[in-house]
């Protein structure tokens, strides 16, 4: 493990196949992660060529939707090796739609999760919440562990006011629903910490626009992409930057990141 810094990044690329047409290469070297979590791939496991799983300088690791083709899909590219990969946490009905990594690099356990939408219906709404809970659950094993713990990716809620352009307005959609953004309080209830938040209590940055109506030329946005993590990293002072970064294009959303330092 690196005795310097190690940044990582997280980017919902909302289809790796077509952000890699819109400069996906230049804007990682110009974000120069240790770590990339990347959600939304729509791939499945023949359409992911060499090029693509081969970054210079990062292994990948990658969990695809077994239920559905061109849907969901999370990957993962480190220069860190890590010791053990899981792609899923033992239950077919979350872990069938390829939304679950789990990388264990030793001093912290490092998850990307893409958290479903529950836009499509109340049966989705459901499985979003069910899906949060279940989650949850298997990381607070490793939490009541000791263990170091990372969660990205797209989280697909805004959790306060301050996290959307139009708070009002969505107060009945999926991804404000008061439901939904109990969830937020009662993962940082439970010892969870928002790196951004924690760190820039009162900046407004977004990391989702819609395409409709110029959202992003605009900058009518929502925050649903994170890191968190347990506040014993804060507490420990292993937290040191968080950031998003609105100046990278080619996805509905933006990468977010975190720099953690692990040594004093």
């Amino acid at each position: 493990m690196p005795d310097k810094p190690i940044k990582m990044v997280s980017w919902n690329v909302n289809g790796l196949r077509a952000v890699w047409e819109k400069g996906f290469l230049q804007s990682v070297n110009k974000l120069d992660p240790d770590i990339l979590a990347v959600q939304e791939t729509k791939l499945q496991e023949p359409q992911l060529t060499d090029e693509m799983r081969s970054l210079d300088g990062y292994e990948s690791f990658w969990s695809f939707a077994s239920t559905k083709k061109g849907y969901s899909g999370v990957g993962v590219y480190t220069k860190l090796k890590p010791v053990n990969v899981n792609f899923g946490i033992g239950i077919p009905r979350f872990d069938n739609e390829g939304r679950i990594l789990e990388l264990d690099f030793g001093n912290f356990i490092f998850f990307n999760i893409y958290f479903p939408n529950g836009q499509m219906s109340d049966e989705r709404l459901q499985y979003k919440l069910d899906f949060y809970q279940a989650f949850f659950q298997y990381a607070d094993q490793y939490k009541k562990a000791g263990k170091n713990i990372i969660i990205t990716g797209d989280y697909n809620t805004a959790h306060n006011e301050i996290d959307l352009k139009n708070p009002k307005a969505n107060q009945k959609r999926s991804g404000f629903l008061r439901i939904e953004r109990d969830w937020i309080d009662r993962i940082i209830e439970n010892g969870y910490v928002d790196t951004f938040r924690y760190l820039y209590p009162d900046k407004v940055k977004y990391s989702w626009w819609s395409y409709r109506f110029k959202a992003r030329e605009k900058n009518a946005g929502w925050r649903i992409d994170y890191f968190f993590t347990t506040k014993e990293m804060v507490q420990q002072d292993m937290i040191k930057d968080a950031f998003i970064d609105n100046d990278v294009f080619g996805s509905d959303h933006c990468p977010v990141g975190l720099t953690i330092n692990l040594t004093k």
